[in-house]
């Protein structure tokens, strides 16, 4: 799952009642999550972008266009979000939206079949891809905001790691299953080969699918809230007005609780490009097939899931704020190992670099996304928890271009510096993915500690 997976719109302060956590509304929520592995993982993370970047199919620049159309999809969910969001409150119609944004995504993943190997064929695949991501990141706003639906204050945590969980295990199973039905090397179960880009294009008709009836559970029983009455409406003037206007009201009560929020959103780019981008670098520049893609995509998604269970039990000791100082620290480091040492290390080839150290930055991705929203249970003001966690997200989607606009510019900067093509520089994107880590983690480090004991909720039996 990616670094967009947060579940963060929710409020630790309201009063719901205490009752069994797995029931099935949080089974159905979380099967959606299992489903969107289908896009995460397959579409943009480990298969269809990493078949995309592929220069010897779409040409030199594909790998630098990805990220620059990627920026721009991000861009627009960055304008939109607000009005989206808000829209969704007044209207009740969460359930309608969820619908529409999740089989949009199905529809576009589907039409990735249509993306054949040829430079003409190109720039297709980066607008299907572009339009998946903001159908896809605007059904998310909504499912997170659900999770007040279905959670009390006492085990929030424990349905958000579910869900997410379940979103980590969905990729590894999916990608399982695409590698040895279709992606194997030689020919998969199935018997399509890799002639015209057909293995992978049909394994975005299996992505489909998977979106499709994972998701139903939560399509077929989630209903619309009645409308909420006497509150105007707002255009995206409006919107962004009263998210400012909230913004510097927290200035002059808190500003700890601002620079976090603005200092988080930086960083957590940087984690979403990490999986963003990780398995494209793998192939740009590593020379890792797609086959050797996915089985690193599989170990990544299985050391994330670890490191973040382990990883909250440092939490407890060290406090949040410990948590995301050493993961960001040992990224920005683990990311320059990989860029100055992409010709090898010692006697390790270019590709057990990547291994290796790819394997450690991803081990730190889950825990700081952890870690961030435990510190802001902490440091919400009593009372104002619910607006807190929606500037959280919201200030999180604003800048969710910056590691892809950062990630091709360095391409493009390191290309005409060494004076080679654009393909052949595809390793100076982890520079731009290490630059946006290292200003987050700047940008943190004034942020002060806060007691552990704070967010203590009392615990819920099963």
């Amino acid at each position: 799952m990616t670094a967009t997976n947060m579940h963060t719109n929710i409020s630790p302060g309201s009063d719901k009642p205490k009752g069994p956590i797995f029931t099935k509304k949080v089974w159905a929520w979380g099967l959606w999550d299992w489903g969107s592995a289908a896009f995460n993982a397959i579409v943009t993370t480990f298969v269809f972008s990493v078949y995309l970047v592929n220069s010897d199919l779409f040409g030199p620049a594909a790998n630098q266009r990805l990220g620059y159309v990627l920026a721009g999809a991000g861009l627009i969910v960055a304008v939109i979000a607000p009005v989206h969001g808000q829209s969704v409150d007044r209207s009740g119609k969460s359930a309608s939206v969820m619908r529409i944004t999740t089989l949009l995504t199905a529809l576009i993943t589907a039409c990735l079949f249509f993306v054949s190997p040829g430079e003409t064929q190109l720039w297709l695949g980066l607008f299907l891809l572009a339009a998946g991501n903001i159908a896809f990141e605007s059904g998310s706003v909504v499912y997170n905001a659900i999770i007040t639906d279905i959670s009390s204050p006492s085990n929030v945590g424990r349905v958000s790691g579910f869900g997410w969980g379940l979103g980590y295990l969905g990729g590894i199973v999916l990608l399982l299953i695409l590698f040895v039905g279709f992606i194997n090397p030689d020919v998969g179960w199935f018997g399509v080969t890799s002639e015209n880009g057909m293995n992978i294009r049909v394994s975005m008709l299996v992505a489909s699918a998977w979106t499709l009836v994972f998701s139903a559970p939560l399509l077929f029983t989630m209903k619309n809230k009645p409308p909420r009455t006497g509150t105007p409406k707002l255009g995206v003037i409006g919107s962004y007005k009263q998210l400012f206007a909230s913004v510097r009201h927290l200035w002059h009560t808190d500003r700890g609780v601002v620079w976090f929020l603005l200092s988080s959103a930086i960083f957590r780019d940087g984690l979403a490009g990490v999986f963003a981008f990780g398995a494209v670098l793998a192939a740009a520049a590593f020379g890792f097939s797609a086959g050797e893609v996915i089985i690193f995509g599989i170990a990544a998604n299985l050391v994330a899931g670890i490191a973040t269970i382990a990883f909250g039990w440092l939490d407890d000791i060290l406090g949040a704020r410990s948590v995301i100082i050493i993961s960001l620290v040992s990224m920005v480091v683990c990311g320059l190992v990989i860029f100055f040492f992409h010709d090898g290390m010692g006697g390790l080839s270019p590709t057990m670099v990547y291994w290796i150290f790819g394997l450690m930055l991803c081990v730190f991705v889950g825990p700081t996304q952890s870690a961030s929203r435990t510190y802001l249970a902490r440091i919400a003001p009593p009372g104002e928890e619910g607006e807190i966690f929606g500037l959280y997200a919201t200030t999180g989607r604003a800048v969710s271009f910056l590691s892809p606009f950062m990630y091709s510019t360095a391409i493009t900067i390191g290309a005409a510096a060494a004076g080679v093509a654009l393909d052949e520089a595809a390793y100076f994107g982890i520079l731009g993915i290490v630059l946006v880590l290292l200003v987050g983690l700047v940008a943190f480090l004034p942020v002060k500690a806060q007691p552990k004991s704070s967010a203590t909720v009392e615990p819920v039996s099963y």
